[in-house]
């Protein structure tokens, strides 16, 4: 009997909203990566067209410590804002950021990946809630054991809080960015759980079909 060939979508989707966030959201989720610890630019999601964008030059000497980007068909919205630090009312208007770990080196940017979430990070950027959500590649064997963000070498940790508190702040400048700490796995779930719903209720889109 022959197998019939694989589903594929016969245009290229849009990263944001014409992938989704995986079947086994939210402990595990698909990752689009815009930025890899090599680059010295800041690349983003162009949200019209779904191409890569030049942001900007990153502006300190400090590159990013793991993988960088975004889990697909969330957004921060008001339940982001209210799993956030007291007195936060909003959140930034984007999906959800996530940082990925990887014991090799993955030198390019644009891909996708399967990410087991592990931790995130609590940042407040100009007042608006801008979590950081921490997972590890999911079939890197070096992470097998690896299941809340206690277990990630404390270094690793501490080079994305630093990354994070300081990447926009330039000399004569205020830091406008606080991170007010690190949170474990239940708490980064429940994040990723309250981005995939104001994704929802914000672009009330069915999920992306497969088309043969």
């Amino acid at each position: 009997m022959t197998m019939p060939p694989p589903p594929f979508y016969r245009f290229r989707p849009h990263p944001w909203h014409g992938l989704d966030a995986g079947h086994r959201a939210p402990e595990v989720v698909t990752a689009y990566i815009e930025i890899t610890p090599f680059d010295t630019m800041k690349y983003e999601i162009d949200k019209s067209t779904g191409y890569l964008k030049v942001d900007r030059p990153q502006r300190g000497s400090a590159q990013p410590p793991t993988l960088y980007g975004f889990i697909p068909r969330t957004y921060c919205a008001q339940r982001v804002a209210a799993l956030s630090s007291p007195g936060v009312e909003t959140a930034d208007g984007d999906p959800l950021d996530i940082c990925v770990i990887s014991e090799r080196p993955i030198t390019r940017s644009e891909i996708l990946l399967e990410a087991r979430v592990v931790g995130g990070i609590r940042m407040i950027d100009r007042g608006e809630a801008d979590d950081k959500v921490v997972a590890v590649l999911d079939n890197d064997p070096y992470y097998t054991e690896t299941q809340d963000i206690s277990q990630v070498p404390k270094a690793i940790v501490d080079r994305l809080l630093h990354y994070f508190s300081t990447y926009k702040l330039m000399p004569g400048t205020e830091n406008q960015i606080s991170v007010s700490g690190v949170y474990g796995h239940h708490h980064a779930v429940e994040v990723v759980k309250a981005s995939l719903a104001d994704y929802q209720e914000s672009y009330d889109l069915a999920p992306p079909s497969m088309k043969f």
